[in-house]
């Protein structure tokens, strides 16, 4: 009996090309195709228990080379803290992820902790590396040996994929970086601001960008080396608001800068319910969830004023009523109000710097900013403006900082006769009415910001903005607030920020509470006094249930012997009392 042939069964072949990783890179597969059909190439011996001809591994490596994912779910395999070597088997979420990486050329990634996203994008640059020919990929971490983690991640991967389909080796090998046998690299870089100068990087990975010191300098620096072609990941957890990593994120998601925003939530692994999450976070501050969990920016952060008052805040902001001045930076949300009292607070610069001449105006009565100028202007112009303003609003006091800039300020305002103008007694910041204070030789006209007073405004601040005494409709106010932050123990703007708006806000604060709230409560107290002080003209005879032994009739006369006194006196030497 003849024996019947069988014929052993070879994988589909997926003839559909793979989606194009931008016009430079144009040819992906084809890229690989030369790769095989090199002359100079050889495959590697067949393994035996996977009983493939030449043919079918050819076929086998193109479908890899077409798609990383199929790469990477089939062959790929990765160091696991307990179960060693496994199988790295994708979830959904890092299946679309990867196939962002190849559909664009910026992608940012923000993301929860424990996801996996290293991992994906060390899988996907193996994936770079040895399909494609001459590529050089660089990263750059929060610390090199963190850069350096993620590279032997790719070593790891290369090394550990299936010998046949290995089609390129690894010829040069250092401690921070490799070379394979196709002229394709990957190094660890320092994050200094040389960082990839004088390179062409096929693909640069920022990790953990959020927290990498000097980012914004060292992107100016790199930006170029990917200018012609080349692509970028950016991965991170939040770190804040106002980083490089924020800023970008923020533009992603406006669509302003190229980048393609990626945003992965804790729940979007499919073993983390909510019983896991209540679990997770039993032991953890409400900043560590924001930001290993939540991808909040805002609560992640080291700011000043607390993020769900800012959040409120901000849900109240709207657009001014009038954009006006000369440079329609002056917003008004409210128009004057002869039945409410006003306060200007400003806060003064150069006009040709980084920092803006600034003030707001509060209606004292609920504490609310309906009217806010922020500008780059010469101190004449900023002057002349204050008093066209302060004018409308009532002859409104006028508290202007009084350091350097703010004296030429001043000193124009007085030039102007402008007639309320906040002066203080010196070393003492207490309030002086401006006519008391040009007659005395120990006032300073405005508010001085010293090392000892500034704590003080911006905590009475915060207080304000913590129980909602402070109101404002500005988003510009918001946002310096976003990035107004504790470093070293001292509020100050983030680098790169602006606190103007912040500190003219604080002053006002500060002014309202101690300055105009004490000497109003003195007024007070001396009205009350003045007020119970009487003339008294009760005469004895007016004076009911006198006793029986006052006689009316010798009042009388006693009042007409002092007249008579009084009219003749003169002729006894008695001056007239």
């Amino acid at each position: 009996m003849a024996k019947k042939k069988t014929s052993k069964k070879k994988p589909t072949i997926n003839k559909r090309k793979g989606p194009s990783i931008g016009k430079e890179d144009k040819g992906v597969v084809p890229d690989g195709q030369k790769v095989l059909e090199g002359k100079e190439e050889k495959i590697a011996p067949i393994e035996k228990k996977m009983g493939l001809t030449k043919k079918e591994i050819k076929e086998e490596i193109l479908k890899c080379g077409r798609n990383p994912t199929y790469f990477i779910t089939n062959y790929v395999k990765i160091s696991h803290p307990t179960r060693g070597l496994i199988p790295f088997k994708l979830y959904d979420y890092q299946k679309d992820v990867v196939k962002d990486l190849l559909d664009h050329r910026f992608n940012i990634v923000l993301k929860a902790r424990q996801l996996g996203m290293s991992t994906t994008i060390a899988a996907y640059a193996a994936w770079m590396l040895l399909f494609h020919r001459n590529k050089e990929i660089m990263v750059v971490a929060t610390k090199f040996e963190t850069a350096a983690n993620l590279t032997r991640k790719v070593k790891v991967i290369i090394k550990n994929v299936p010998s046949w389909i290995r089609i390129a080796s690894i010829a040069i090998d250092n401690r921070t970086s490799f070379e394979l046998s196709n002229g394709s690299q990957i190094k660890a870089s320092s994050t200094s601001e040389d960082a990839g100068r004088s390179e062409a990087l096929s693909l640069l990975i920022i990790d953990e960008a959020a927290f990498i010191n000097g980012l914004d300098d060292m992107w100016k620096a790199i930006r170029p080396t990917i200018q012609r072609g080349g692509r970028c990941i950016a991965n991170s957890s939040p770190g804040g608001v106002g980083n490089w990593f924020h800023k970008q994120w923020v533009a992603a998601e406006e669509g302003k800068n190229g980048f393609n925003p990626i945003k992965l939530m804790w729940n979007v692994h499919p073993e983390q319910d909510q019983a896991w999450f209540e679990k997770e976070t039993k032991s953890m501050t409400r900043k560590a969830i924001a930001q290993e969990l939540e991808c909040s920016f805002l609560s992640s952060g080291e700011t000043v004023f607390d993020p769900e008052d800012l959040t409120e805040m901000e849900q109240k902001t709207k657009e001014p009523l009038y954009k006006t001045g000369f440079d329609r930076n002056l917003w008004i949300w409210e128009e004057f109000d002869q039945e409410y009292s006003y306060l200007m607070s400003c806060d003064c610069a150069r006009g040709d710097g980084q920092d803006y001449s600034v003030f707001h105006i509060f209606k004292l009565e609920t504490m609310e900013i309906i009217a806010e100028y922020q500008g780059k202007v010469t101190p004449d112009l900023f002057a002349n403006l204050i008093n066209q303003t302060g004018r409308e609003y009532g002859r409104c006091m006028v508290v202007v900082e009084n350091a350097t800039i703010g004296f030429a300020v001043l000193d124009k305002l007085v030039d102007l006769e402008y007639p309320s103008i906040y002066y203080s007694k010196k070393a003492t910041h207490d309030y002086v009415d401006q006519y008391t204070a040009q007659l005395a030789n120990n006032t300073v006209p405005g508010f001085t910001t010293s090392s000892k007073t500034r704590p003080l405004i911006l905590a009475k601040m915060e207080e304000f903005i913590r129980h909602s005494i402070v109101k404002t409709y500005s988003r510009r106010l918001v946002n310096e607030m976003r990035t107004f932050v504790w470093n070293n123990g001292k509020p100050v703007a983030m680098r790169g920020y602006n606190d103007d708006l912040v500190m003219a806000c604080a002053i006002g604060c500060w002014v309202k509470e101690t300055a105009l709230s004490e000497n109003l409560q003195d007024l007070q107290y001396r009205r009350s006094f003045l007020g119970a002080i009487k003339k008294q003209t009760t005469t004895l005879a007016d004076i009911p249930n006198l006793p029986i032994s006052v006689d009316k009739t010798k009042h009388q006369q006693q009042k007409s012997a002092a007249e008579t006194y009084q009219k003749y006196g003169w002729v006894l030497g008695i001056r007239k009392g």
